[in-house]
């Protein structure tokens, strides 16, 4: 499949680019940073999912599960912002692709689905320019490494996945979930973590599916940390 400059794949790549630099030049006192950039970095999620339409809300409902499971492992202030923002943008590596690999279409198959393989690399490739993204970007680039080493673009294991894409893995999936026929969130959501369990192990970190468990049982519903949109 021939290699495409940044223009010829998406323009609106180059514009949530355009964006990302703009507030990776903008300099604050620590104390108000972390705010700043999240609140920033939401609006550049929009911005993707008026690109990505079929998957509109999944960055930001992303973000709120990964930082409940999170929040459980006992990550730092500074590690939570850093999952916070790779969450918003983890599926930004989609913009670099061919625009005929509409995933939200149909299922992808031989060369299309090994080029959608690279979306985590290329759009950890797209962040790393920018100083306040450069933790981001490690986490998005492997946060389809499997627990078993079966997963992509590099097929790292266990513990050598960096903790904060372990999370994000589990909070990418969970929202993927789709249930037929079941209108209920909070019973969608109980299902979504049985399928999560039942892959703990092999596709995911255990021990943070067991996280993920334990804040939809302490919140009752889940939901209060899922946003429908």
């Amino acid at each position: 499949m021939r290699q495409h400059s940044l223009e010829e794949i998406q323009p609106g790549a180059v514009t949530v680019k355009g964006m990302l630099r703009k507030i990776d030049g903008i300099r604050l006192p620590a104390a108000s940073r972390r705010d700043v950039e999240s609140i920033l970095v939401r609006q550049v999620s929009r911005e993707i999912d008026r690109l990505l339409p079929w998957q509109a809300g999944h960055g930001r409902r992303t973000a709120s599960i990964a930082l409940r499971i999170g929040q459980k492992a006992g990550l730092s202030a500074d590690d939570l912002h850093h999952l916070k923002l790779a969450s918003y943008l983890h599926d930004i590596g989609l913009l670099t692709l061919p625009l005929e690999l509409d995933t939200g279409r149909e299922p992808l198959e031989g060369e299309s689905y090994v080029a959608v393989q690279n979306h985590p690399r290329l759009g950890a490739a797209l962040l790393e320019p920018f100083l306040f993204l450069r933790e981001a970007a490690v986490l998005i680039a492997h946060h389809h490494e499997r627990w078993d080493g079966a997963g992509y673009p590099y097929g790292i294991r266990g513990t050598f996945i960096p903790l904060g894409a372990r999370i994000l893995s589990i909070a990418d999936a969970f929202d993927a979930v789709r249930v037929p026929g079941v209108h209920d969130r909070n019973l969608r959501d109980h299902i979504a973590v049985r399928i999560l369990q039942v892959a703990a192990g092999s596709q995911f970190d255990p021990s943070l599916v067991d996280a993920l468990a334990d804040a939809w049982t302490a919140d009752n519903q889940f939901r209060r940390a899922r946003p429908t949109s």
